[in-house]
């Protein structure tokens, strides 16, 4: 489903259709939750062995600049996870064991759009982490849920 489209907004923005490329957008379609790029390079170079981690995140960071694909920044074990970008959502991030939650909806209002604006800002785009710690870690447990 996902990447029928991702193909289709990189040809229209004028970037080819490589073969290591559909791998990753395969790897980002296939994935149950938002993985790391470490992780999308593992899947990837089972098919292509010769594919670098820098060639991976070169191409998840250009599918971030395109709105693709929405980077959660983690503050803990990981640096970031990368998950497809529909539709536009929040995070919760636990600081300890790096698990994450969708928010539903979008938490930036026009009230904030209308200062950028003000201050002759010009928003492009935005995401929205809200760290802290999970139930699990709360509690002394180990591992959140992912």
């Amino acid at each position: 489903m996902y990447d029928k489209f991702f193909i289709q907004q990189l040809k229209q923005h004028g970037y080819k259709i490589t073969p290591q490329r559909r791998a990753i957008i395969e790897a980002l379609a296939e994935a149950p939750l938002a993985p790391k790029a470490s992780e999308i390079w593992e899947k990837v170079r089972q098919k292509y062995p010769d594919i670098s981690p820098d060639t991976v995140y070169r191409n998840l960071t250009l599918m971030v600049d395109l709105g693709m694909v929405q980077q959660i920044y983690l503050r803990s074990k990981e640096t970031s996870r990368f998950e497809v970008n529909v539709p536009h959502h929040h995070h919760l991030v636990c600081l300890k064991c790096g698990c994450y939650y969708c928010l539903e909806g979008c938490l930036v209002n026009e009230q904030n759009l209308k200062a950028a604006k003000r201050r002759g800002f010009t928003v492009i785009g935005h995401a929205l982490e809200l760290y802290g710690y999970c139930m699990s870690c709360k509690e002394g447990r180990k591992e959140g849920l992912r």
